[in-house]
């Protein structure tokens, strides 16, 4: 490498300049603070543990995306961690091991190996929250709030919320006694919302009339929350599960429009996302002109089974990078400009200092000056006192 591609980064890699890095800890404040008014405590998971807990359960997909080294104490595999969720998962599984519901919140720096299509980038600064010990309506409910509630306080703006439920296409695919081929060639083709290649899947690998007809719903259903009327007759012959689902999600954008009027609704009972882990309720938040999801989660019961604990959970998580950029609110323009010297100097910028102020002291032989420093005070010795007075 030459002296003049030093400067170069790694692909997907990048760094956080002023102003952004101080609207990024602004923002980190205002969502940690939103969690803990909800009851949420902060935890830190570490930036590397050993491979087989990082890919353990939630983790699972996350194979391709963790940079792997060996640990030289031990001989062992360890991962970067790409995903705080596992490691959260872990912490409430085996490290705190509460009874009852516990409620968990974090902001940390992820690493991945390769870019997440869903968010992006390989180096997120992820900040999310989990629930776990608590199967019921209301947690779920309790996370898609906060989640949207966290878009909000990032400036967000017409939000939208795409909302799925990963049950129905699993109790579709179980009653219809699919083998593994058969049921990844039905996936691709609800991923890739191809009605043509359904229709050919269903007529070569689904003998049952009644499945056969769900099944061709299942892939057009999806759009405004009045989809979830239709999806009741369609389903009306289906396992009790998927009519539970159904129920769910009714619940659900009950409660999302209650509190949240201004979002806009959307419902894909095909979104196959997150198929590996999620085991309920999934969804999606979206704003205009931001390709992919600001915030995505759902329910992922039993993570913790592999840590000794199997436990119900849900939960979301956004980038802090991506989130930083909806408001692009101009860094606060003020400051005292201190001389280099004088006597008396220090103890009148400390006093300064301790009030809040931003003071910023010239050094010997600098060039720039206030404005250049976002400065519109300085401070002027008069008469043996120090003054703060307005730039002219």
């Amino acid at each position: 490498m030459t002296i003049a591609d030093r400067w170069l980064l790694p692909d997907g890699m990048d760094e956080v300049l002023p102003p952004q890095a101080s609207r990024m800890e602004e923002l980190r404040r205002a969502l940690l603070d939103l969690y803990h008014t909800c009851g949420y405590d902060q935890v830190m998971p570490p930036p590397v543990e050993f491979l087989d807990s990082l890919l353990t359960g939630t983790g699972s997909d996350l194979a391709l995306q963790t940079f792997k080294l060996i640990d030289q104490a031990s001989g062992r595999l360890m991962g970067i961690s790409a995903d705080v969720t596992p490691q959260v998962a872990r912490m409430d599984a085996h490290s705190m091991k509460h009874q009852g519901p516990v409620r968990l919140c974090y902001c940390t720096n992820v690493l991945r190996a390769t870019a997440d299509q869903h968010q992006g980038g390989r180096s997120p600064v992820q900040v999310g929250v989990e629930l776990f010990g608590h199967a019921g309506l209301e947690s779920d409910l309790e996370i898609l709030n906060l989640a949207l509630a966290s878009l909000v306080a990032a400036g967000a703006t017409e939000i939208h919320l795409a909302l799925g439920h990963i049950g129905i296409y699993r109790s579709l695919v179980e009653a219809a006694d699919l083998d593994p081929d058969e049921e990844k060639t039905l996936f691709a083709a609800l991923e890739l919302k191809s009605p043509g290649d359904l229709a050919a899947f269903v007529h070569d690998s689904v003998a049952d009339p009644s499945l056969a007809g769900m099944f061709m719903a299942l892939g057009r259903l999806h759009g405004a929350p009045e989809i979830l009327e239709e999806a009741f007759v369609a389903f009306s012959g289906a396992p009790p599960a998927v009519g539970e689902a159904l129920e769910e999600l009714a619940a659900l954008r009950r409660g999302v429009c209650a509190q949240h009027p201004e979002v806009a609704l959307y419902v894909d009972l095909a979104e196959l996302r997150g198929y590996a882990y999620h085991t309920g309720m999934m969804f999606s938040a979206y704003v205009p002109h931001y390709g992919q999801s600001l915030a995505k989660g759902g329910r992922y019961d039993d993570t913790g089974r592999a840590f000794g604990r199997a436990r119900p959970a849900t939960g979301f998580s956004m980038d802090l990078k991506l989130l930083a950029t909806l408001a692009q609110s101009e860094v606060p323009w003020g400051g005292v400009w201190a001389p280099a010297e004088g006597a008396g100097l220090q103890d009148a910028i400390t006093r300064l200092r301790q009030q809040g102020e931003r003071v910023v002291q010239a050094l010997p032989g600098q060039l720039t000056g206030p404005m250049d420093h976002r400065c519109d005070r300085f401070l002027d010795r008069h008469e043996g006192d120090w003054r703060v007075l307005p730039l002219t």
